[in-house]
């Protein structure tokens, strides 16, 4: 059971921003140099999930990874698939995904827009994703998720290395008691980030040149 509610509280690739200064953030886990902190959210039983850390990667060796859809069920926890469905430019997309959640609990699906920008004089990078509702018809036997939002922040720290910030607040859908969710609510993105430090360190990667990130 413990296995099966923390995956429903997932890296969807859906990343919020949470706002206001009501309840500092309590840290949950610090492993391998990734960090997940909880904080309840005003008018919602699930809690938000913050993750930082720095890895050895540049902002454009990362945005790469993140805007690479095709690959996201190689490092994103149990995505069992994801396609982009709609490009605007390549760095603003809308995909949809599959998460892979074993019985007795259904699998979650969503529609994500990723959006990339960069400060031009920081050269911080920002990349919203809000979940879109209704651009994909529903699929039986399959909960769609409907209410997310976050955020990734993006700080170059020198040459090779970037300090990350992500921030995630989702409702998963479905029957889910609340409490079970926010219990194991950092096991996901702590795999999810594992995951992304390996994915970082593949070739497709290494010398990657994006024309919107600097």
């Amino acid at each position: 059971m413990r296995r099966i509610f923390s995956i429903v509280f997932l890296l969807f690739v859906t990343k919020f921003a949470v706002a206001g200064p009501e309840e500092p953030w309590s840290l949950s886990t610090n492993k391998e140099g990734i960090r997940v902190y909880t904080r309840h959210i005003p008018d919602s039983k699930i809690k938000a999930i913050k993750v930082e850390c720095t890895f050895n990667a540049t902002a454009a060796q990362l945005v790469a990874v993140l805007m690479d859809i095709k690959t996201c069920s190689e490092w994103v926890y149990h995505t069992k698939s994801a396609t982009i469905i709609k490009q605007v430019s390549p760095s603003d997309i809308y995909y949809y995904s599959e998460v892979n959640i074993p019985w007795p609990v259904h699998n979650r699906d969503f529609v994500a827009h990723l959006k990339v920008t960069q400060d031009p004089k920081t050269k911080v990078v920002t990349i919203d994703a809000p979940v879109i509702s209704n651009m994909v018809p529903a699929k039986d036997g399959i909960v769609r998720v409907e209410n997310s939002t976050g955020k990734w922040i993006i700080t170059p720290v020198d040459s090779s290395h970037v300090s990350i910030v992500y921030t995630l607040h989702l409702d998963p859908g479905g029957s889910v008691p609340a409490w079970l969710i926010n219990m194991f609510a950092a096991q996901g993105p702590t795999e999810s980030f594992k995951g992304l430090k390996k994915q970082l360190q593949k070739p497709a990667y290494k010398d990657v040149k994006l024309a919107y990130v600097q």
